[in-house]
């Protein structure tokens, strides 16, 4: 089924200055080729200042870019989600691994915003979960709840802790993670986040759970929120996720082919958030089940 199409918008920044439009779209949006930028473009689907363009014209900052990409069939996603919190100011879902939380990267409409809006327009999320990572999602009713929510989200206040399941087996029984996390080289996306020396100051607590004869399943909790960080913290001690199709030992990608951020496969569960009620003060303690694929490899 086609969903209603979108107009991405973006507004030349000066160090752009002088470069044609396709070159501009090729290197900012590297998911398409030179030549399939060009048929885009002939397809009149890309406009800069209004105006229908052809990939010749020299761009200038300040310049409105638009694609209006015609509408498309997403690719298939779950389509339900467990309710664990519903209050005039919050609600909690316990989202499955491999539904987006918000749109990008060829989902729109299949997303968690777009299935929660249609039952609860006034929820908007506060933070979100990668596409392959399920538990839970924290959304905000009114913009006093998601102020509050925001500006104490990644302090002490907020306590956010996982399950995953890793590979090999852990010698310790408590890692503490510090390790940065910045940009570095993706052969098909450009750049993505990963461990970098000079990246952003990141910390994880993990703890083992239980052990296999090749796997380690930790525990853990975040004092930061950088993206994808406990995927990038557990690989960079030695111990990537199983299944994770993106990162490797010491927390960089794959060297064979690497997947992107949002492929599925890895085992991560966001399973608890305590923290107190924006609004009434309240403790609110959450916990999200874990999925049984997820306990049956443990």
């Amino acid at each position: 089924m086609l969903n209603r199409g979108y107009a991405y918008n973006t507004i030349i920044g000066s160090k752009y200055d002088g470069q044609t439009l396709l070159s501009h779209l090729s290197s900012l949006y590297p998911h398409s080729s030179p030549q399939e930028w060009q048929q885009i473009l002939n397809n009149g689907e890309v406009t800069l200042n209004g105006i229908t363009a052809d990939g010749s014209e020299a761009v200038m900052s300040g310049q409105r870019l638009v694609w209006n990409r015609p509408p498309w069939i997403e690719p298939e996603t779950p389509q339900s989600f467990e309710v664990l919190l519903d209050d005039p100011y919050l609600l909690a879902v316990n989202k499955p691994s491999g539904l987006p939380t918000l749109p990008g990267g060829g989902f729109m409409e299949n997303t968690l915003l777009h299935l929660v809006q249609r039952h609860t327009p006034d929820a908007n999320p506060v933070h979100r979960l990668g596409r392959g990572t399920s538990g839970i999602v924290l959304f905000a009713r009114t913009p006093q709840a998601a102020s509050n929510l925001t500006a104490n989200w990644n302090t002490a206040k907020i306590q956010k802790v996982y399950r995953a399941l890793a590979q090999n087996v852990a010698r310790q029984d408590i890692y503490e993670i510090l390790t940065p996390i910045g940009l570095v080289p993706h052969p098909r996306l450009g750049s993505v986040w990963a461990a970098s020396p000079g990246g952003k100051p990141s910390k994880s607590l993990a703890k083992v759970v239980a052990r296999s004869k090749s796997t380690t399943t930790f525990e853990v909790t975040l004092y930061s929120g950088r993206p994808h960080q406990i995927r990038i913290h557990l690989a960079s001690i030695g111990h990537p996720l199983v299944g994770d199709p993106l990162y490797g030992i010491a927390g960089q990608p794959l060297e064979d082919d690497p997947g992107l951020p949002g492929d599925g496969g890895y085992f991560l569960h966001a399973q608890f958030l305590n923290f107190e009620h924006p609004i009434t003060g309240e403790p609110i303690r959450l916990e999200a089940a874990l999925p049984p694929g997820f306990s049956s490899h443990e």
